[in-house]
């Protein structure tokens, strides 16, 4: 009963080596992106977040500054 044993873990040991190999053989997929759209996606969330602001902070500056109302 023991040989049968070895002999199964010795041919799994075998075949995880192969899948492990023919793995590695495998090309890496191509980038699907460049990293420029996720650039331009943070520039433009900097950009709303600076225009948010300025619209926020300058009606006080402007209320303090001239008392238009």
């Amino acid at each position: 009963m023991v040989p049968i044993c070895r002999a199964s873990v010795l041919v799994m040991a075998i075949v995880a080596m192969l899948v492990t190999l023919a793995n590695a053989q495998a090309p890496a997929p191509a980038p699907t992106s460049d990293g420029t759209s996720v650039d331009q996606g943070i520039a433009y969330v900097l950009m709303f977040v600076a225009l948010a602001l300025t619209y926020l902070i300058h009606p006080l500056d402007a209320s303090s500054a001239y008392k238009l109302f």
